[in-house]
Order: C-alpha cells, then sequence, then structure tokens
C-alpha cells in the first residue's frame, strides 16, 4: 500500500511539474509580437455573444467573454486561457495514461511527448477554439476506457456531456464522435449498444448541442454553406493521404513519432493492447475521414494525446526489463528537439533572427492555405500590421468633415481587418466595422447608408461600380512581416451609394 501510494505521488508530481513547465513557457513567450487575426475576430464574437456562428461553435466565445471579464484584453491576458489549456492537456493525457494501467515510465514519457510536440507548443499560444479541443477529445476517450475496464454503464452519461460541449466547442467533435461510435461496433464494446445508458448519452449529447442546431437550422446551415463554399476553392492545401500522414509527424515533432506511431501499432499486436483495440480505431477512422475531406494538417491533432499515453504504456511494457535505457534516451530526445524547434513555434525570437533560425535548421512549418505566402510562418505573419492599419484607416477617418464622420461606415474584406478596427478603433476614434466576412456579414450594415463609406480593398474595381464617387487616399501602414496581401491594401473613401447599403448588403457574403 505504501509503495503503491508512493508511486502515484511521483507520477503526479511529474505530471504536475511537465504542467507547470508548459504553463510557464507559454507566459513567458505569449506576449510577444502581436494579436493573431482570428483572435481579433474572436474577441468580436465574444462581443456579440451567440448560439452560433458561421465558422465557429459559441462555446469558445463565451469562454473568451469570460476571460476578457476577468483579465482584460491586453495580449497577455488574452492567452491566459491558452496557457492553462495546454496545461490541462498535459495532465488529462497523465490521467489517462494510468487509466490505460500505466506506471511511472507510461506518465513520464506521455506527458514528455505532449510537453515537447510541436503543435500544442503553438496552439497555446494564442487563443482558438483549438486549444480546448484535446481537453474534449482526450476526456472521452479517457470516459471510453473507464468504460472498458468496468466502470458502471451509467459512464455512458458524462461521456455524452462531454461530447456535447466538445460539439458546441468546435464541430469537429462531431466527426470524433463518429469515429468513436464506429471504433466501438468493431470492438466488444459495441455490446453496450443493447443498454440503455450510451443512447441516453448520445441524447445528452445532442441536448447540449440543440442550441447551436437550432441556430444553424434557423439560418440555412452556414456552416456547411461555409464548408462547401471552402471545398470548391482553392482556399486550403489539399494533401494526399501520405502527405497528410508526413505532416502529421512534423506537427507533433519528429521525436515523437516512435512513442505515438508505436503506440499505435502495440493496440493490434499485443494482448494487452488489444483491449484498448477502440482507441486505434478511432484514431484510423477519424484520419481517413479529415483525409477524404481533404481537412488541414492540424484537424487530426487532438487526437494525438491519445495515442501518448498508449505509447507511453507501451513501452513501459516494451523496455521493462530489455533496452530499459531506451525510455530515458526517447524523453531525453523528445526536450531536446523541442528546445531546438520552439523558437519556430513559439514567438521567442525576432522575425528576422527567426528567418534566419529556419533557415539555419532546414526546418519550414507546412502551409495549411494556398495564400500564405510571407516570409514568415502564417502563425506569426498573421500578428503583424493591424494597428498600424487602423492608424493609417483613422487618418483618413479623421480628415473627413464632421458631418462626414457621423455617417462614415468602414468597410473591411476580411474578419482580420474588421476585428482589427473593432479591437484598436475606439483609441482612434473610429466607428465598429462592417464586413460581408463570416459572422460579420450576420451584425449587418447597421443604420448606415452607404452615403459614405471608407473602404479597405486591394483596388477599387468593385467600388467604382457600386458608388458614384470613389477617391483612393493610398495604401495603409503595415509591417513588412504582415501578410503580403494586407500589405498591398489601399484605403477608397466612396461617396454615394448607387443602390441602399441594406440592398446590396447579400451580394457582399463571403463565406470562405
Amino acid at each position: 500500500m505504501t509503495g503503491a501510494t508512493t508511486n502515484r505521488r511521483i507520477t503526479t508530481s511529474i505530471v504536475a511539474g511537465l504542467a507547470l513547465v508548459s504553463l510557464i513557457v507559454h507566459l513567458l513567450t505569449i506576449h510577444r509580437y502581436g494579436y493573431f487575426r482570428d483572435e481579433l475576430y474572436y474577441i468580436a464574437c465574444a462581443r456579440h455573444l451567440d448560439f452560433g456562428y458561421v465558422d465557429l461553435a459559441p462555446l469558445s466565445a463565451f469562454l473568451l467573454r469570460i476571460e476578457l471579464i476577468l483579465f482584460g484584453s491586453s495580449l497577455f491576458a488574452l492567452r491566459i486561457f491558452p496557457a492553462l489549456a495546454s496545461a490541462l492537456t498535459i495532465v488529462l493525457t497523465g490521467i489517462l495514461t494510468r487509466e490505460l494501467s500505466g506506471r511511472t515510465w507510461a506518465i513520464a514519457l506521455s506527458c514528455t511527448n505532449m510537453l515537447g510536440s510541436l503543435f500544442f507548443l503553438a496552439v497555446g499560444a494564442s487563443y482558438s477554439p483549438n486549444v480546448y479541443e484535446p481537453l474534449f477529445w482526450t476526456g472521452a476517450i479517457y470516459l471510453l476506457c473507464r468504460i472498458i475496464n468496468g466502470a458502471p454503464s451509467r459512464t455512458w452519461i458524462w461521456f455524452g456531456v462531454v461530447v456535447g460541449f466538445g460539439i458546441q466547442n468546435k464541430h469537429s467533435m462531431v466527426f470524433f464522435g463518429v469515429a468513436i461510435a464506429l471504433a466501438t461496433l468493431l470492438t466488444p464494446e459495441r455490446r453496450h449498444l443493447a443498454q440503455k445508458w450510451i443512447w441516453l448519452g448520445g441524447l445528452i449529447a445532442l441536448v447540449i448541442a440543440l442550441p447551436n442546431i437550432i441556430w444553424q437550422i434557423d439560418r440555412g446551415w452556414p456552416t456547411w454553406v461555409l464548408l462547401h463554399g471552402i471545398a470548391k476553392s482553392n482556399k486550403n492545401v489539399v494533401l494526399s493521404p501520405w502527405e497528410f500522414f508526413f505532416q502529421q509527424i512534423t506537427l507533433m515533432n519528429p521525436a515523437t513519432f516512435p512513442l505515438w506511431f508505436g503506440g499505435l501499432i502495440w493496440l493490434f499486436v499485443s494482448h494487452e493492447g488489444r483491449r484498448y483495440r477502440a482507441i486505434a480505431f478511432t484514431y484510423l477512422i477519424a484520419f481517413t475521414e479529415f483525409v477524404v475531406m481533404h481537412g488541414k494538417n492540424y484537424y487530426l491533432a487532438p487526437a494525438y494525446p491519445m495515442l501518448f499515453a498508449v505509447g507511453g504504456v507501451a513501452f513501459e511494457r516494451i523496455f521493462a526489463l530489455r533496452l530499459r535505457w531506451l525510455k530515458t534516451a526517447i524523453a531525453f530526445l523528445v526536450l531536446v528537439s523541442a528546445v531546438v524547434f520552439a523558437p519556430v513555434v513559439l514567438p521567442i525570437l525576432s522575425p528576422e533572427k527567426l528567418l534566419a533560425y529556419m533557415r539555419a535548421i532546414h526546418f519550414e512549418v507546412p502551409r495549411t492555405e494556398t495564400s500564405h505566402t510571407a516570409a514568415l510562418p502564417q502563425l506569426y505573419a498573421d500578428q503583424f500590421g493591424w494597428e498600424e492599419m487602423v492608424r493609417s484607416v483613422a487618418q483618413v477617418y479623421a480628415s473627413l468633415s464632421a458631418n462626414e464622420q457621423q455617417h462614415a461606415a468602414i468597410f473591411c474584406q476580411n474578419y482580420g481587418e474588421a476585428g482589427a478596427i473593432d479591437f484598436f478603433g475606439p483609441k482612434y476614434g473610429l466607428p465598429p466595422a462592417l464586413s460581408g466576412h463570416q459572422n460579420y456579414f450576420y451584425w449587418g450594415p447597421d443604420d448606415y447608408t452607404g452615403e459614405i463609406m471608407i473602404v479597405l480593398d486591394d483596388n477599387a474595381t468593385d467600388e467604382r461600380k457600386q458608388f458614384r464617387s470613389v477617391e483612393d487616399r493610398g495604401m495603409v501602414e503595415s509591417s513588412p512581416w504582415a501578410m503580403p496581401w494586407e500589405q498591398r491594401l489601399h484605403i477608397f473613401v466612396c461617396r454615394d451609394l448607387k443602390i441602399p447599403l441594406r440592398e446590396l448588403w447579400p451580394k457582399l457574403r463571403v463565406w470562405l
């Protein structure tokens, strides 16, 4: 009993220590650079709380609203929840490893690989629904493993709660839920289908997700319209199955590959591992889903904590008596490689030094969208130039007469620009932005008539068709590190819209 208690204390200390390291690393680096494009949009969503949005589920916006109330909207404050969520993901990985009967080395390996994962280092450095997603995916798998290990069948109710809130955080939880359901059919756990509890769990998940479903139905399934539009466009980089697989290795950190891939194989070939084959089937089905749908390379990332947990157990068992030094070597290699790659996924170096460093180590972050052609990786390029752009717009706005300012609207082409106007604009006396992009379309033209509008665009082709007068006030001030198209923006003062703005508004919708 004393030995078991001591072992539990050791593993708890390991998990807590690695989670604390993750938290400290993020808190020390999250204030560098600037606000990410999507963060500015998420802040706007948090200020327009609703049961749904065109391109995201509502939970992350509600949580962001809480964070803004508690800590304010500074760059550091905005990223406190992501840093905490990343640390909690490590804790949950350790808990899952223990549920899989992992002991000290298994927990140490799984949590070390989580800490050294490049994707999870990066995702904890900015606010998005992605920071919470691994908690819901891993939480669902943990409860599934509890059920496999003999927990009461009513545990399916808690499984439904986790899945339901996971859907409210990000719709990709639906695909993961489908993967779990199909995996259950392929394993002895299908016996639960004959009991009421699994169906009650599904019903609870549906009830929790229902407000968002009603929101979608009421508006004609805008998220589906968005996804369909993206699929028809050339927006995302389309990957072959092998390209998708190899980019998983890159995203997770190549040094973690032996653990998570070895764990996946162990689930099929080991007698002990076969008990948890549902995890392997879940991963493979989810992998197939995202490959078939041409999903971005990081869509599968929340599935890796469960594979790290399995891999930790597998390596602990395999190297219990022979080659025991390999466990230490793998943990050491993961941590060293994480230190080497950290400047690429965390804002540690200046942009100039970062580019030089990436060339020196011959490493490049895979692109996820075809338009990401900036010198810096997209996760950094989209953090530059926003306030400079707003300042340029403010100068043009200030040049208008007092009467024109009362009626002037500011129209932006995308939610990053609009979010920047809404976030930085009040400091410069600017009104809220208008845009047809994503959920800004639903927030509408307000009471503006189109009598006078300041429009951000790279050319005035559309504006000259829509307005009787278009004046080019020059290019915006930006940053050389910003996305190229944001550096090419012009500020147009447009007067006398030819048709009422509300009549034109439906044609301005851009869901991509």
